[in-house]
């Protein structure tokens, strides 16, 4: 397994976040499922992957099937929140230096994206308007 996989993998395990900033490249690109542009840089991608470790992070979430490349990778997993089975991917893609140049979430179905998008919205600051 690629290293920053298996940190990934760590940080999903344990609930800490904290090596994120040892894992994302600076100019990694974050792809939400609920926010329409991407998102650009090392703090942005880290304050969405910190916030989605502790919005999935419980004891039912499992990657359920991973297709693993030299320099990319992708994780569906499931997990239960509110009653509500998500079901989704993760996408990543990394560089020579083992850093995530990458990250993709995608969800379904409808009535779960609606949750974490109201869950994630919970966690994260909102953007200025203007």
């Amino acid at each position: 397994m690629a290293e920053p996989l298996q940190s990934w993998h760590n940080i999903v395990r344990t609930r800490d976040s904290s090596a994120l900033g040892e894992i994302l490249a600076d100019d990694v690109v974050f792809y939400s499922p609920v926010v329409h542009t991407p998102q650009v840089g090392k703090a942005v991608t880290t304050m969405y992957l910190s916030a989605a470790v502790h919005v999935f992070g419980n004891e039912s979430f499992r990657y359920v099937r991973e297709i693993i490349g030299e320099s990319d990778a992708v994780l569906e997993f499931e997990t239960e929140i509110d009653g509500i089975i998500v079901n989704g991917v993760d996408m990543m893609k990394w560089n020579d230096a083992g850093q995530i140049t990458e990250f993709k979430v995608m969800i379904r179905p409808l009535k779960a994206i609606n949750l974490i998008y109201q869950k994630m919205g919970d966690m994260l600051p909102a953007k200025p308007s203007g």
